[in-house]
């Protein structure tokens, strides 16, 4: 297998004109020349992005809407041209960008088949040899001589995927357009990409079936408003997009802050069992949390509390420092507390910790922090629910 990068992108930047709403009035025109004297309104779909893929490596693409990630892959595929920065492909290039992409839709299936086998360079003979194996993977058989035009969204993607798979190229590029398949599909598409591993293929997947995408993916980019915020191992990456879109979801709404200020939580920080400082956790581990707080003037028997919730703010577990007795006298000038978690029971997905400070007796709360920290975990199994609490099952025949 070959050294050298499969793909290869340096500095890559699409930038995209933003065109005023209205119609191309005489005035509108006017408008538009002295804002682009002033300087033109331009939206970074892609800022700068860089990455290698291997020969043979399957390198998973996730993000938010918005975050770049079918702009790149267009990118990758040719269909569309950078900005600015350069990108290399070594060998034949298959993709299914989108729904229908490439399919004309007064064409048959058959024609459109033997169109993308000519698009892609494949004689003729060819495309005639593979042309039972792309129907069968595809089960539209009994309608592949009908207009494209007639097809369900399902079968258009079904055939999409057959031609762009059975081409056997050396780099496939698949979008989002999987997610329209049935359950059943999907399981073939996931087979079949495995077994484009096995023989040493390149590919680039976007999805936003985070599962799917971990299971498949040697390595995941994470993609932020046309950024890369990191590439790496696939459960650390799906770990820290959890993280990203909670901190979005509290951002947009959930989190409050409110209090006398008497006392205030300046800061908290999450720990693992190695005391490494996380936002990701695996199920089973430890998770500790440390408190820092600052009491402007002497506050008698504070009580110290967390609540975790799940991303729609719904509360799943709470507790406090009077709950377990743990005395915490008064609270003056600086300070810390902290909690551990041992074992971590959440299942996996993404979670939002609340803290507050308050009196004994509840009627005074000095600082609360709702939804304010959000925290990834992943776990080996899937749950019902969102705890995944160990289970020993035993019984005896009748």
């Amino acid at each position: 297998m070959s050294d050298k990068p499969a793909i290869t992108m340096r500095e890559v930047t699409k930038a995209f004109r933003l065109c005023p709403k209205g119609g191309r009035t005489l005035k509108a025109l006017a408008l538009e020349w002295v804002r682009s004297r002033r300087g033109r309104r331009v939206f970074h779909a892609l800022d700068k992005v860089s990455f290698d893929v291997m020969p043979g490596e399957t390198l998973g693409i996730i993000g938010a809407n918005g975050s770049g990630k079918s702009t790149l892959l267009s990118i990758a595929a040719g269909a569309m041209t950078p900005s600015s920065g350069t990108v290399t492909a070594r060998g034949t290039v298959s993709s299914l960008l989108e729904l229908g992409a490439g399919f004309h839709p007064d064409l048959t299936g058959r024609e459109n088949v033997f169109l993308y086998g000519a698009i892609m360079g494949l004689s003729r003979r060819t495309m005639i040899r593979r042309f039972d194996a792309i129907v069968d993977f595809a089960g539209i058989a009994s309608h592949i001589d009908q207009p494209v035009r007639h097809y369900s969204s399902g079968m258009v993607v079904r055939l999409g995927f057959s031609v762009a798979v059975e081409v056997d190229p050396d780099i496939l590029l698949v979008d989002e357009a999987l997610a329209v398949g049935d359950a059943d599909f999907q399981a073939k598409c996931l087979n079949k990409m495995r077994e484009f591993k096995r023989r040493g293929k390149t590919m680039l997947m976007v999805s936003h079936d985070l599962s799917a995408i971990q299971a498949i993916s040697d390595r995941i980019l994470l993609l932020d408003q046309g950024k890369v915020l990191g590439v790496g191992d696939a459960e650390g990456m799906v770990g820290r997009y959890r993280v990203l879109a909670a901190r979005q979801g509290a951002a947009a709404g959930q989190a409050r802050e409110w209090g006398t200020g008497e006392i205030r939580i300046e800061d908290v920080i999450f720990s693992d069992g190695t005391g490494a400082r996380t936002d990701t956790f695996r199920w089973g581990e430890s998770l500790t949390a440390e408190i820092r707080w600052r009491a402007a003037t002497r506050v008698e028997n504070p009580v110290f509390g967390f609540s975790v919730s799940d991303r729609d703010g719904r509360l799943l577990y709470g507790n406090n420092t009077q709950i377990e007795g743990f005395a915490v006298p008064q609270a003056e000038g600086e300070g810390r507390v902290r909690f551990t978690l041992h074992p971590l029971c959440l299942g996996t997905g993404a979670y939002l910790f609340s803290f507050s400070v308050h009196s004994p007796d509840h009627k005074t709360n000095y600082h609360r922090l709702d939804h304010r920290f959000p925290i990834a975990v992943e776990a080996d199994k899937a749950t019902a629910g969102p705890c995944y609490m160990p289970c020993r099952w035993s019984g005896a025949q009748p």
